[in-house]
């Protein structure tokens, strides 16, 4: 029985699950984008099973959400993105603490302010990444403008807008590989798998239940919660 069942469950994720190492499916308006995460150059303070393992970025049309998510103690960091109803959100959870910060259309998500001041280079390099065609980016930042960071995104999935309020906004295409500077923290993201699936409107919606602050104390916030997983 427990045989038949995984073969079941194989077969699924067989037509609905596109790995990095499989071909991609074309004509993607809608689905699930799950990245590993590697945090480059820091110390871990706590044991890495307790740590964010995976961003997973829900698409449909124009609206968007990241999720960056703890196995323990209901942490996470949210952004989300929906034009149409005017909701630029970023949405913190620690324990029992739940913060939110509205954001005005066009202004970048809380937490960046390590990347001020990066700038981005497109090349005519190319690559094939879960079965997508990507083009290239080169990242520089102010404190090493000769330490070159590859930004990897794809036009072949239609999400539109999909960097609008990170500071990747000149890129139009969906990310697919690449580097965040949350508070002290390097993290570098990849996709791994992707999944063209129906996502409910209602994952797009305002969260309720958060206490509104400001984007200098949202901020605060997400650069104390990294500090208990990196130093």
């Amino acid at each position: 029985m427990r045989f038949r069942t995984g073969l079941i469950i194989a077969a699924i994720f067989a037509i609905t699950g596109y790995s990095c190492k499989e071909r991609g499916a074309k004509n993607i308006d809608q689905g699930e984008i799950y990245y590993t995460i590697e945090y480059m150059d820091n110390t871990n303070i706590i044991p890495k099973d307790y740590m964010p393992k995976n961003l997973v970025v829900y698409f449909k049309d124009d609206k968007i959400l990241f999720e960056i998510a703890a196995p323990f103690g209901n942490a996470g960091i949210y952004n989300l993105s929906n034009p149409k109803e005017g909701i630029y959100d970023t949405y913190l959870s620690l324990l029992t603490l739940k913060y939110a910060y509205a954001a005005e259309p066009g202004e970048i998500h809380p937490g960046f302010e390590a990347m001020k001041g990066m700038e981005l280079h497109k090349t005519s390099r190319t690559s094939v990444i879960c079965g997508f065609n990507c083009k290239n980016a080169e990242a520089t930042f102010p404190a090493d403008r000769n330490k070159v960071y590859d930004i990897w995104y794809t036009e072949e999935i239609g999400v539109k807008n999909s960097n609008a309020s990170t500071p990747f906004n000149s890129i139009d295409g969906v990310l697919m590989s690449f580097y965040f500077f949350l508070g002290s923290a390097e993290l570098h993201f990849n996709a791994e798998n992707i999944y063209k699936k129906e996502i409910p409107d209602k994952t797009f919606e305002r969260r309720d239940k958060y206490v509104h602050v400001s984007k200098d104390e949202i901020s605060s916030f997400i650069n104390k919660m990294l500090s208990l997983f990196i130093s």
